[in-house]
C-alpha cells in the first residue's frame, strides 16, 4: 500500500514534468515560428494547469505523510518530491518568461538568425527529461551526469550575450529585441539550473549524500 501510493505521487510528478517540458517546447516554437497564438497558449492555458497540478501534488504529499508517517528513505523521498514539485513550477514560470519576451521579439525585425537559443532549449529539455528519469529509476549516476551538463547551457547563454552586445552597439534599433533575447537565454540557463537542483535531490534521496553548491564538479 505504501509503495503503491508513493508510485502514484511520482506519476503525478511525471505528469507535471511532461506539461512543463511542453511549455518550454511551445515557447521556443512560438519564438522561432513567430506564432503569437502558441505563446499566448502557454501563458493563458498551460501555466494555470501547471499551477493547479503543483497544488495537487503538494496536497498528495501531505496526505501521504499523514497516512503513512514515513521514516528514513521514504521520508527523504517524499521531501525530495515536494522540492522537485516546486522546481517544476519555477521552470514553468521561466517558460512563461520566455513567452513574454518572445511576444516582444516576434513583433520586431529579426536581430540575427536564431541558432544558440534553440540549442539551449533542446539541451535544457534533455536535462529536464533525464532528471525525471533519474528520479523514476532512482539512478544517482544519471543525476550526476545531468549536473555536469549545466556548464554547456551556461556556455551557450554566454555565446548569445557575446553575439548580441556588438549588434546592439552597431544597430541601436535592435536593443529592445536583443535585451529580450538575452532574457530568454537567461531563462533557459535557469531551467538548466533547476533541472540540476532536481538531480541533486535525487542523489540525496538515493544515497543520502549532499552534492549541492556544485560539489558534483569534484566528481569529474
Amino acid at each position: 500500500m505504501l509503495e503503491g501510493s508513493l508510485k502514484m505521487v511520482k506519476e503525478m510528478l511525471v505528469q507535471s514534468a511532461a506539461l512543463v517540458e511542453k511549455m518550454i517546447e511551445k515557447s521556443i516554437d512560438g519564438l522561432t515560428n513567430k506564432d503569437i497564438s502558441l505563446l499566448s497558449e502557454v501563458i493563458e492555458q498551460d501555466e494555470p494547469r501547471e499551477n493547479a497540478l503543483e497544488l495537487e501534488i503538494d496536497e498528495a504529499c501531505i496526505h501521504w505523510v499523514a497516512c503513512y508517517q514515513p521514516q528514513a528513505r521514504h521520508l527523504r523521498t517524499i521531501m525530495m518530491i515536494l522540492r522537485m514539485n516546486n522546481d517544476l513550477e519555477r521552470i514553468a514560470d521561466e517558460a512563461v518568461n520566455i513567452c513574454e519576451s518572445a511576444l516582444v521579439v516576434v513583433q520586431e525585425p529579426d536581430v540575427k538568425p536564431l541558432v544558440d537559443i534553440p540549442r539551449m532549449a533542446e539541451k535544457a529539455m534533455g536535462m529536464l527529461r533525464d532528471s525525471l528519469r533519474s528520479l523514476l529509476e532512482e539512478n544517482a549516476d544519471l543525476g550526476r551526469k545531468v549536473c555536469k551538463q549545466d556548464d554547456e547551457v551556461d556556455e551557450l547563454r554566454d555565446q548569445v550575450i557575446r553575439e548580441l552586445v556588438p549588434i546592439m552597439k552597431s544597430r541601436p534599433e535592435t536593443i529592445d529585441a536583443s535585451i529580450h533575447l538575452i532574457r530568454i537565454a537567461r531563462s533557459l540557463e535557469r531551467i538548466g539550473d533547476l533541472s540540476t537542483n532536481i538531480c541533486e535531490d535525487v542523489v540525496y534521496m538515493v544515497e543520502g549524500e549532499t552534492i549541492k553548491h556544485h560539489q558534483w564538479r569534484d566528481c569529474r
